[in-house]
């Protein structure tokens, strides 16, 4: 059971505000000495780290499409344990999840599944009294979710606000705060989002302590709160790393394969996973394995349940900066490289040539080797015309055309993360390409939206350019920490 006040933070577009006033109210509660959970809807690893700075904790995601909606709850009660208050921030508009979809892996159903109430975040710079018929829209389309209140951004004057005041009186829901705009909590920009608080450290304290301070000073604290305490209790128990892992299934069994669609030998047969696979005991084994995570300004992307599932598996976890380090950690025995920017930071990357080498060593003696999009183009022969490690006979470059959505998988190559078979879901974010798509032996078969294979597998490399949540599939990371451990 999990009884901590929670709010939702829902905007009706993207672009309203909703990083602003989250990340805001995270600050301005923390500075009030509250332990405050940060939350993220969807599969967004930037905004996260704009909400550890915040609160001084890890900031989590949570998203029904990746995990399941089952793991919602459980996932909240984990990061949330323990705290004072969690503020959830939401995803583009929201009713809008996953495509095709209908409400998954939107706000609206997280904010159901979390029985919170929501804040609606509204851009009134271009409106007065129409604001009434915007929020009336949002708080009764879905009875099931409940609108508490509304904060009105970017408001121009005392009139304006008067006149957004006198407009919302009607529609029922109370104004809990007003923000103008304010230059100093602007956050840059570039090809797919905002800048990592990894890159800007100092910079993104200062807007943290801006967003904070306006927050503080334009919305009813005391109100948010009492809404806040108003959130219905939660009765599941929080999700656990070492239990997951016992949880998690045997060798998957044969399930129907892909529908209506044409067959395609490739795809081979699908198999189940943990969401709908039998139990079997798991004992953490007593000596711990070494693996090697890469972290720092160039690969920022990853989802702190991963790192606790190898733990509970076993594994020591060491953090490494492929920008700096020139040696991979003493003793590593698998090596994790996530998402990030490699494409801002590909001549440094290349200048590291002791640290290109040792991981190219490190795979060619068959260690096992996970890497999700960034980490693909970094195995790569070469990035924009520069040297990478060279461990995929592939190259990789810049592009024009944004990637970008969910994605329904099945593994069709037996790897260090999974047998051949194993649906899971992922997400694709990237503004590059790599050529070709996929080795000889891929690593998935995208069931949706369209059918093409991607990714490589061989030796002990699995490299994609999905993000997937492990959350979801714990056998990934047991998998894995047991392939470290015998290879």
């Amino acid at each position: 059971m999990s009884s901590v006040p929670r709010l939702v933070i829902a905007a009706p577009s993207s672009g309203s505000g909703k990083t602003t006033v989250a990340t805001g109210l995270m600050a301005a509660f923390a500075a009030r000495g509250l332990a405050v959970s940060p939350h993220k809807v969807g599969p967004d690893y930037i905004d996260p780290g704009y909400h550890a700075l915040a609160t001084g904790r890890v900031g989590r995601n949570l998203d029904a499409y990746l995990c399941g909606p089952e793991l919602i709850g459980p996932l909240f009660a984990h990061g949330a344990r323990g705290c004072d208050l969690a503020v959830v921030e939401g995803v583009m508009g929201m009713f809008d999840g996953a495509a095709g979809e209908g409400e998954l892996a939107s706000t609206a159903q997280v904010a159901k599944l979390l029985r919170a109430p929501v804040v609606l975040v509204v851009d009134a710079s271009s409106q007065s009294r129409s604001v009434a018929a915007l929020v009336h829209g949002f708080a009764s389309w879905d009875p099931e979710v409940r609108v508490g209140g509304v904060i009105l951004n970017k408001v121009a004057s005392d009139r304006h606000e008067a006149l957004l005041r006198e407009a919302l009186d009607a529609a029922g829901v109370p104004v809990l705060g007003v923000l103008r705009r304010v230059p100093q909590v602007d956050t840059p920009s570039r090809h797919l989002g905002l800048v990592p608080v990894a890159e800007r450290r100092g910079a993104a304290v200062e807007a943290v302590a801006a967003m904070g301070a306006q927050v503080s000073a334009g919305c009813d604290l005391e109100g948010l709160m009492a809404l806040a305490r108003s959130a219905g209790a939660l009765s599941c128990a929080a999700w656990d790393a070492a239990e997951a892992l016992v949880s998690s299934p045997p060798p998957p069994l044969p399930v129907p394969s892909l529908g209506a669609a044409p067959p395609d030998p490739r795809f081979g047969p699908e198999r189940a996973s943990s969401s709908n696979a039998g139990r079997a005991e798991f004992a953490r084994p007593d000596s711990e394995v070494r693996i090697a995570v890469a972290g720092g300004p160039a690969f920022t992307f990853s989802y702190a349940e991963h790192a606790e599932l190898l733990t509970a598996a076993g594994a020591e976890v060491v953090v490494f900066d492929p920008l700096r380090d020139e040696q991979l950690p003493d003793g590593t025995r698998g090596l994790v490289i996530g998402g990030g920017f490699p494409e801002v930071y590909a001549a440094e990357l290349s200048a590291n040539e002791p640290l290109r080498k040792a991981v190219g060593a490190l795979a060619e003696s068959g260690a096992p080797t996970a890497a999700e999009c960034a980490g693909l183009l970094y195995l790569c022969r070469e990035l924009d015309g520069r040297p990478m490690c060279g461990v995929l006979d592939a190259t990789a470059r810049m592009s024009e055309r944004l990637t970008l959505g969910y994605r329904d998988a099945v593994a069709l190559s037996d790897s260090v993360l999974a047998v051949a078979g194993t649906r899971m879901r992922g997400h694709e974010f990237h503004r590059t390409v790599v050529e070709p798509g996929s080795g000889a032996a891929p690593a998935w078969g995208v069931r949706a939206p369209e059918r093409r294979v991607e990714g490589f597998v061989q030796q002990g490399v699995h490299a994609s350019y999905l993000h997937t949540h492990w959350a979801a599939e714990p056998g990934v990371a047991r998998r894995f920490v047991e392939r470290c451990r015998t290879s």
